[in-house]
C-alpha cells in the first residue's frame, strides 16, 4: 500500500471536502482564451505522487510549505473510475488525505502515513483549543479542514515539527459566519496575531460562496469576524478559495474563485488588514473554473497561478508589476492536459527566486491522474 502522510506551516492548508463539487470542467471543448500568451523562460517538471489505478487531486484543498529545502504538500488519494458527468473517481472506494515529503528542494518526494486525518469516514470529533498558538514557532503548521461536502463543520490540527506529528482536531467557529469551508488561507501578524482567509455559505442559498476575513489575536483560541469580501453572489453563482499576500508595506492583496457566468478569478485589496476591500481587476477570464494559488516574488511582482480548464487545457500563470492593476501576457506553464480535470494548484518561491508549483495533473492517458510539480522562472521583459 502506498504510505502516505500531510504537512503544514502557518501559512495555510485546508479542507477534506471530497474533490471538486463546482465541476465545470467536462463540458468545456474550446477555447476562451483571448489574451497573449508567452512561455516561462526555464521549466522542469516533476511527479509528486503517482500510483497505478489512483487518483491524486485537489493540492489547493491542502497546502504547500517549506522550510529550506524541505517541503511538504497535501492532497487527496481516490481510486480512479472512468466517467462523463464527474471527477473520474469511484465514489463507492475509500479516499485519504494525504502528505508528500521532499528534503531536496521538490526534486524528489516520498509520500507517508499515519497521520490523524487520513482517513476521511473516520469520525471527527473536535475539541475547543486550550492553549494558544505561536504563528511565528519556526518548525509550526496549522491545517484547517471540513466535513461534508462543502458544508461545514469545520476543524484544525496543529504540528510543532514540520507536519511529523499533529494534535487535534480542534474546534474552528466564527461567530455569525455559517457554513465556514476552510480550506486555509492565513497571514501571520504577530506571535498571538494572525488573519485567515475561507468560504462561507451564502444567506440566499445556504450553499458555500462568499468569502469572508476572520481574525485572531489570542493564538486561535477565539476567532472575530472582520469583513466580507465583495458582495454576497447570486443564487446558484459563488466567490470561493481566496489566496492572500501581504506586501511589505502592509497591503492585502486577495485573489478569489469566481462560479459562473464569469469562471474567472478576481483580486481585491484592502489597506486596513481585512476591514474594507476595493475590487482591482479580473486576473483571468473564463478559465473553466479553478482557483488561484497567489505569491510575490522577490522583486515585489504579484504572481496567480492555476489550472486552465478550456483547451489546450493545462497550468497557466499572470504577473502584474502595480500590484494587479494591470497584467502581463497569460504565461503557459504547460498545455498537455488530458482534458480539464486538473489544477487546483499551490505555490511558493524558492529561496533562488525560482517559482514552484504543486497541482493535479492528467495525461496522456485518460487515467492518468497525478500530483505534479513545475518549477519555473517568469521570461524576460521585452
Amino acid at each position: 500500500m502506498t504510505k502516505f502522510l500531510l504537512s503544514a506551516s502557518w501559512m495555510a492548508l485546508a479542507s477534506v471536502a471530497l474533490a471538486d463539487t463546482k465541476l465545470e470542467i467536462l463540458k468545456l471543448d474550446t477555447s476562451a482564451s483571448e489574451l497573449p500568451t508567452v512561455s516561462p523562460a526555464t521549466r522542469e517538471n516533476v511527479i509528486i505522487y503517482k500510483e497505478p489505478g489512483r487518483y491524486g487531486g485537489w493540492p489547493a484543498n491542502h497546502g504547500l510549505w517549506q522550510w529550506g529545502d524541505e517541503l511538504v504538500v497535501g492532497f487527496t488519494s481516490t481510486w480512479y473510475k472512468s466517467t462523463t458527468t464527474d471527477h473520474r473517481i469511484d465514489r463507492t472506494k475509500p479516499s485519504y488525505e494525504i502528505q508528500a515529503r521532499s528534503l531536496d528542494g521538490g526534486k524528489t518526494w516520498k509520500t507517508e502515513e499515519d497521520v490523524p486525518f487520513a482517513d476521511r469516514k473516520k469520525e471527527v470529533k473536535a475539541t475547543a483549543l486550550k492553549e494558544p498558538l505561536d504563528f511565528t514557532a519556526p518548525d509550526s503548521a496549522l491545517m484547517f479542514c471540513f466535513g461534508g461536502l462543502h458544508r461545514g463543520p469545520s476543524w484544525f490540527y496543529t504540528s510543532l515539527d514540520r507536519c511529523k506529528t499533529w494534535r487535534g482536531p480542534y474546534a474552528f467557529e466564527v461567530e455569525g459566519v455559517e457554513g465556514i469551508c476552510t480550506r486555509t488561507d492565513l497571514i501571520v501578524l504577530g506571535p498571538r496575531d494572525c488573519l485567515m482567509f475561507g468560504s462561507c455559505g451564502k444567506k440566499n442559498d445556504g450553499k458555500e460562496g462568499h468569502v469572508f476575513c476572520a481574525r485572531t489575536t489570542d493564538g486561535g483560541l477565539t476567532w472575530t469576524f472582520v469583513s466580507y469580501i465583495g458582495e454576497e453572489p447570486q443564487p446558484g453563482g459563488f466567490a470561493i478559495m481566496p489566496s492572500t499576500v501581504r506586501t511589505p508595506a502592509g497591503t492585502l492583496l486577495t485573489t478569489i474563485r469566481m462560479g459562473k457566468p464569469s469562471a474567472s478569478i478576481e483580486l481585491w485589496r484592502s489597506d486596513d488588514l481585512g476591514q474594507n476591500w476595493t475590487h482591482v481587476s479580473a486576473v483571468t477570464g473564463n478559465i473553466g473554473g479553478n482557483p488561484p494559488a497567489t505569491v510575490l516574488l522577490p522583486d515585489g511582482r504579484l504572481c496567480v497561478t492555476y489550472g486552465y480548464r478550456r483547451k489546450p487545457t493545462g497550468m497557466r500563470a499572470r504577473i502584474s508589476a502595480d500590484e494587479g492593476k494591470t497584467w502581463l501576457p497569460e504565461i503557459v506553464i504547460r498545455d498537455d492536459g488530458f482534458d480539464g480535470d486538473l489544477g487546483y494548484p499551490r505555490a511558493l518561491v524558492r529561496p533562488d527566486g525560482e517559482i514552484f508549483n504543486v497541482y493535479y495533473y492528467n495525461g496522456p492517458r485518460e487515467e492518468d491522474r497525478a500530483i505534479e510539480g513545475t518549477f519555473w522562472t517568469p521570461p524576460q521583459p521585452h
